[in-house]
């Protein structure tokens, strides 16, 4: 007899649908067969079926053999999200679904041996596919229900056991889908548990940090050990504008495949904050692996990427960040497929400014020198840096500042002016595909957009003269120069703008020479 039920399987951050095929007839007894391109942890599949069925009271066909089709038979299929279909398959070939189809219900699931219902990777993405398809409801893990349910026009079904599904097929009408409020779960996903109230001081770098987030540009910190780089980069998600719910589900997916999802949520309402150890691989910066996944570029998607001690990492682990710096996407080519994630995120970097980190500190004495000074700065190529927009110094903290108890800006009051000056962007960017901030100007649009007086371009030139600056610095200025002027809803940029802009880029690598 043949039965036949959905699934899905993840391709990148998308899904597709897969049919589970399930015959069950004349054959070697005890045989059990699963074709179309099954993994590792599919094959699996076989093994925990048998055990779930039986220790659930349920039978399974021993003196026939079973075969097992998902179609189409030409992608490779991963992962455990086919237990809980070829279960059903299985007892739908018995009789017990009294002759029902269940072709307008998507099931995943991985199924423990007592037939528990565990969690699995792209519930969400596994969501969106069905409801491209026309299929309107989808079963899922409890652990997985609310990211699922997300999606709008389809029903999910929550379950905890493979005879939960059961009694779902048999009685619907005595099961309710789960509704979720969306505008609910990202505002309560959207708060953050650190504040830019928390720094003392660093009044500088505070500016470079809301200039930065209010033009989407990448910013360099640099300061000996202890005064506060990390502290100053951890809370740049929180002056950034809030995520919308489009942006939300994106990242989600991205978690969800990445099994980085927190359940209890269901949704990735706040900025992603990622920051890799620096012996992390280009693998693991970009992604990778038999079966690609994503990287942290990738899980840093709509949010921030924090490499703290820049020069520490290897070389070539930075330049592969030159793609997606500049395409906001990743692909990963295998032989035989193809796959392409989501890279948009703000680069934040922070270094010391020499091996021992004491240069220019007054208070600490500087051991290294200019050779090494150099030779440590080198290890970031110059193109790298030159996709660095903004490079500010954060000193050490006083003691005064350390212990002051004066009035601090809290990152509410920062992120005011960061989002009137995106809407200043937005509104000037209307029509502009993918553009919503200054850092993703193209030279067409730099020429149009930062147009500068007679003084401002005395001012430019003597700064590009004296810094040895690129071409692609040059360009840099320029938008940092028309953020800056978004800041104060100036119409054009002024040789203020310029001056804080090129202020800015003074730690280029020629500054080293």
């Amino acid at each position: 007899m043949l039965f036949k039920t959905f699934s899905a399987a993840v391709f990148g951050i998308d899904a597709y649908l897969v049919e589970v095929e399930v015959d069950v007839g004349p054959g070697h007894p005890g045989d059990f067969n699963v074709v179309g391109l099954p993994d590792v942890a599919v094959k699996e599949s076989r093994e925990r079926t048998k055990s779930a069925l039986r220790n659930c009271g349920f039978d399974f066909p021993s003196q026939q053999a079973v075969t097992v089709n998902l179609a189409p038979a030409d992608i490779r299929k991963e992962g455990s999200a086919f237990d809980l279909p070829m279960a059903l398959g299985l007892l739908g070939c018995q009789g017990t679904f009294f002759g029902k189809i269940l072709d307008s219900h998507v099931f995943l699931g991985e199924l423990s041996l007592d037939g528990t219902v565990r969690s699995v990777r792209g519930a969400l993405s596994a969501a969106l596919a069905a409801r491209e398809r026309g299929i309107k409801n989808v079963v899922v893990p409890v652990a997985n229900a609310r990211e699922a349910a997300v999606v709008d026009g389809i029903q999910v079904f929550a379950i905890k056991s493979l005879p939960h599904a059961v009694d779902l097929m048999n009685a619907p009408e005595s099961f309710q889908p789960l509704a979720v409020n969306t505008s609910q779960m990202l505002a309560e996903a959207s708060q953050y548990s650190v504040d830019l109230r928390d720094v003392r001081g660093q009044m500088a770098a505070k500016r470079a940090l809301e200039v930065s987030c209010a033009g989407s540009h990448n910013i360099l910190l640099i300061g000996p050990p202890g005064a506060g780089k990390t502290m100053l980069a951890k809370r740049i998600p929180t002056i950034l504008p809030p995520m919308s719910l489009d942006e939300a589900i994106e990242t989600t997916r991205i978690h969800s495949i990445a099994g980085l999802l927190d359940d209890s949520r269901g949704l990735v309402g706040t900025r992603p904050f990622r920051s890799p150890h620096h012996t992390i691989s280009d693998a693991g910066l970009i992604g990778g692996g038999a079966v690609p996944r994503p990287g942290e570029v990738s899980l840093g998607h709509n949010g921030v990427l924090f490499l703290d001690e820049l020069p520490e990492f290897q070389r070539n682990v930075l330049e592969v960040m030159r793609q997606p710096l500049e395409d906001g996407a990743v692909t990963i080519a295998r032989a035989a497929l193809s796959v392409s994630f989501p890279s948009r995120f703000m680069l934040a970097a922070a270094m010391n400014p020499c091996p021992c980190g004491f240069f220019g500190d007054p208070t600490r004495e500087c051991h290294c020198s200019p050779v090494q000074i150099q030779r440590y700065v080198s290890k970031i190529s110059g193109p790298l840096l030159d996709r660095i927009d903004i490079h500010i110094e954060v000193p050490a903290v006083k003691y005064k500042e350390l212990r002051g108890n004066g009035d601090i800006e809290s990152s509410a009051d920062v992120r005011e002016r960061v989002l009137r000056a995106r809407q200043i962007q937005s509104e000037r960017f209307r029509g502009e595909k993918s553009l919503y901030a200054n850092a993703q100007m193209p030279p067409k649009l730099i020429r149009k957009h930062c147009s500068i007086s007679a003084d401002g371009e005395k001012l430019l030139e003597t700064a590009i003269a004296r810094l040895g600056l690129s071409a692609r610095a040059h360009d840099r200025i320029l938008k940092v120069a028309r953020t800056i002027a978004d800041l104060e809803a100036a119409p054009s940029i002024e040789p203020k703008h310029l001056s804080e802009a090129i202020q800015y880029r003074t730690l280029d690598r020629t500054y080293w020479a």
